[in-house]
């Protein structure tokens, strides 16, 4: 057989349903961690370079905006794929795939714990600001510093999650 021609693992690898799981698991990952990803490299420094009355405006409007049908089913629904994957993992230890599964399910959830208990309280927060008050300056700053901070977390979590998936998938 020639050495191209080889399947690279041996083993067996996932199947049937826990694949396909394990493929929208991977990309419902990725996607999450674009969105995070666009926030940590862009518009968070686009928002911050705004006078802070208007940035924290913008990011009301923003987190307003932001958890719509479809953003909501691609994060949260990811999030709930990587239970099932995560109990599926738990009852195939001894394959190869499973460790990498695991992995890919805590590394995403990582984030979306993050999300919960970290990004979502203090978009409330920020969203009960008067833009116009006299706290405005310092609340944005407050704000825009720890949330770009906590979410670069979220975004290599994210990241890394799908990146667990994708080897979960090759692996045997």
């Amino acid at each position: 057989m020639d050495r191209l021609a080889r399947p690279a693992f041996t083993g067996p690898m996932i199947d049937g349903y826990p694949r396909t799981l394990t493929v929208i698991a991977a990309l419902g990952a990725a996607l999450s961690a674009g969105v995070f990803f666009a926030f940590s490299t862009f518009v968070m420094q686009a928002l911050r370079r705004l006078p802070d009355r208007q940035g924290l405006a913008a990011m009301q409007a923003i987190n307003k905006a932001a958890p719509t049908p479809l953003f909501m089913l691609a994060l949260f629904g990811t999030a709930a794929l990587c239970l099932v994957l995560g109990v599926v993992a738990l009852r195939h230890l001894g394959e190869p795939w499973a460790a990498w599964l695991l992995a890919g399910a805590g590394l995403y959830l990582v984030a979306i714990v993050l999300t919960i208990a970290y990004h979502v309280p203090h978009n409330d927060s920020l969203a009960l600001v008067d833009p116009h008050g006299p706290g405005a300056a310092p609340a944005w700053t407050g704000y825009a510093g720890g949330w770009t901070a906590w979410n670069h977390v979220r975004t290599l979590g994210s990241l890394a999650g799908a990146v667990c998936f994708v080897v979960a998938l090759g692996a045997g």
